[in-house]
């Protein structure tokens, strides 16, 4: 079992950062590729940024590519999400996930069913 706890949201104004962290125990951390989605109300969850086991491989949806930088440390067993010029269309329940990949430490996940572990999400608003 792994245990996914997010820290970081609020509400902020547009234009503002949050950095989001989720913190994980239980497990080797480093076995396990990561992401990041978010769910507004009304509207399925969504995936924002994935990134390797190691650390080496990122990827984000469209919508944020350049706004939001996903980072791990393998050594604090902690994922980080750095949000900056948010939109108030970013307002959403961010969550992480764990994906058990210890084959491979370049590939990264973009699909809710992928993921084998989720934390409990932490509200992000951001008001125009």
């Amino acid at each position: 079992q792994v245990q996914l706890v997010e820290t970081g949201g609020g509400l902020v104004q547009a234009g503002a950062s949050l950095r989001l962290s989720c913190a994980a125990s239980g497990r080797t951390f480093s076995w396990y590729a990561m992401g990041w989605f978010r769910q507004a109300p009304g509207k399925e969850r969504e995936f924002v940024s994935a990134i390797s086991r190691s650390g080496g491989i990122t990827y984000y949806v469209d919508s944020v590519k350049g706004r939001f930088t996903i980072s791990r440390d393998n050594v604090k067993n902690t994922v980080y999400l750095q949000m900056n010029s948010l939109k108030p269309e970013d307002t959403a329940v961010y969550y992480c996930a764990a994906k058990y990949a210890s084959y491979t430490t370049s590939s990264y996940y973009t699909r809710t069913y992928d993921y084998d572990y989720w934390g409990q999400g932490t509200q992000v608003t951001v008001s125009s």
